[in-house]
């Protein structure tokens, strides 16, 4: 079927192209029964409107991108639950788009989404400092971090990750453990590095008595933990840790496959932590003791700062709001050595 217009529309119903434009935009100012002649014109002809090519006439659309790290991690599922609650409130809509950890589709995702003219993007950059960000809010796009810190040029929303490691360390060390291991990466990343940090800084309390080692990862998966514990798995027990701080629940549900494939039982053997408190934390074979972030309230908090700045660019200021992190412990950590 061809493509019909909103000239054939105004023929059909007996109307200006104006007309019909009001109806579509306007359909207050239309009488009733002129609105009920065009929308059966519509109806008949199978009239769909080109929002892309109205969204270029009056300068941008009513959606806002989400760009994340990775969209199998149900952490930022349900960030982008949060955002799209807030979204379908103020009748627009949220794309979602998956960087995958990489700097050059996360590129190519920004440039997709200023052509199509979105409201303002929320993103959860790469790396810290994105040069290509800079330039879409220099060009007038409207840019929030999500679960980062910002540069002073945007709004942010995130979690005191540093304060989540040290939280995570303090409660493995306070369970009797004096050889922990940080599973994470890649530290370009600044929450991992800030949780490293964090749990670093909770051994240096502990005054030379505690130990820890690092294993570092090329991404946050699943496949990765479990790689990883794989190999520390395999160490002899007199040079295993007896603890292991994830820096997501994803890699900590992998370590944890990871145990239980070779027989070392949770916790008595080893200790594990993870970071985001997802759903499936608690759903594991072995309960997952986790750092909690409020993952929808970032969604929604970013972007009620979006619009903020949209409704008035102006008198808008920019605000990095962080949220504290809450320890949940569970099974998986529950278990007080003897020191």
């Amino acid at each position: 079927m061809a493509t019909r217009n909103i000239k054939e529309v105004a023929q059909l119903a007996r109307v200006s192209v104006g007309t019909v434009s009001n109806v579509l935009n306007r359909p207050e100012i239309v009488s009733p029964a002129t609105r009920e002649r065009v929308f059966e014109a519509i109806k008949k002809l199978g009239f769909v409107r080109n929002e892309v090519a109205r969204h270029l006439r009056v300068g941008r659309s009513r959606t806002v991108g989400l760009v994340v790290l990775d969209v199998s991690n149900p952490f930022f599922v349900d960030v982008a639950q949060g955002a799209e609650a807030v979204a379908d409130d103020h009748d627009s809509m949220v794309v979602l788009c998956n960087s995958a950890g990489d700097t050059g589709r996360e590129r190519r995702h920004l440039d997709q989404l200023e052509q199509q003219r979105v409201m303002g993007i929320l993103i959860t950059p790469v790396e810290t400092e994105s040069p290509w960000v800079e330039e879409l809010i220099a060009r007038g796009t409207p840019v929030v971090l999500v679960d980062s810190p910002a540069t002073g040029l945007q709004c942010s929303v995130a979690v005191d990750d540093r304060l989540g490691g040290q939280i995570a360390g303090a409660h493995l060390i306070e369970r009797g453990h004096r050889r922990i291991m940080f599973v994470g990466g890649p530290m370009s990343i600044k929450q991992v590095a800030d949780r490293h940090a964090g749990v670093t800084s909770a051994v240096a309390a502990a005054d030379g008595a505690v130990e820890l080692l690092t294993s570092s990862a090329h991404t946050l998966t699943v496949a990765e933990g479990r790689a990883i514990g794989e190999r520390v798995a395999a160490l002899p027990p007199d040079e295993r840790p007896t603890a292991a701080f994830c820096a997501n629940d994803m890699m900590a549900l992998g370590f944890l496959q990871a145990m239980a494939s070779h027989g070392l039982r949770v916790p008595e053997d080893l200790a594990i932590i993870g970071y985001d408190d997802i759903d499936f934390a608690a759903a594991a074979a072995v309960p997952l003791s986790s750092i909690r972030q409020p993952r929808e309230l970032l969604g929604r908090t970013a972007i009620d700062l979006l619009l903020e700045e949209v409704a008035d660019p102006e008198q808008h200021r920019h605000r990095q709001v962080i949220f504290q992190p809450d320890l949940v412990i569970r099974e998986s950590s529950a278990l007080r050595r003897d020191a």
